[in-house]
């Protein structure tokens, strides 16, 4: 199954919490054509790690920067309104897409990890850590990502699910941070 390029014309319907769309957008299967900020979703944390101020600790900029997605209701961390949610559950061919993006994040943000520990001459290309760290986190983020999905599908407003959220994500990071310490 190859790329499928499709370029936008004005007339296409555009989700109003997206960005305009590019010219042309690359689709590798037609799940990814509704859930389209796929990229967003699998490269969120990486990115997040890498782009981080020194000296700032990698959990300390997810938990800053999923909170932050929390407060404006980011449709990447579950933020998606009762129907689209109800046609995501509906459908196991989307159900399965999203289980991959849960792993592609989860090895993208293995990469960045090991990439910066390799950096810092605290890690070999064949270290266990930054991937167990990555299974940890992903682990959260998924956790949160399906308790904001399913009071989504509850039909709960926006700002009931970001306080209760909000209040999860606390105890998740609590969690996390015994286990890895002010590193990552």
């Amino acid at each position: 199954m190859g790329a499928r390029r499709l370029t936008h014309s004005a007339g296409t319907r555009r989700s109003p919490h997206r960005e305009a769309p590019s010219e042309k957008h690359v689709f590798f299967a037609k799940e990814d054509l509704a859930l389209d900020l796929g990229r967003e979703y699998t490269e969120g944390l990486a990115r997040t790690v890498r782009g981080r101020p020194p000296g700032r600790s990698a959990l300390d900029a997810l938990r800053e920067a999923f909170l932050a997605s929390v407060a404006r209701h980011d449709p990447v961390i579950g933020f998606c309104g009762p129907p689209f949610a109800r046609m995501i559950a509906g459908s196991p061919a989307l159900l399965a897409r999203l289980r991959e993006f849960h792993g592609d994040r989860e090895r993208t943000l293995a990469a960045a990890l090991a990439e910066e520990a390799g950096t810092t001459g605290t890690s070999s290309p064949d270290d266990f850590r930054p991937r167990a760290a990555a299974a940890l986190i992903a682990a959260a983020h998924r956790a949160l990502f399906d308790e904001t999905f399913r009071r989504t599908l509850a039909g709960q407003s926006d700002a009931t699910i970001a306080a209760a959220v909000t209040d999860a994500a606390h105890h998740a990071f609590a969690l996390l941070t015994p286990a890895l310490g002010p590193r990552p």
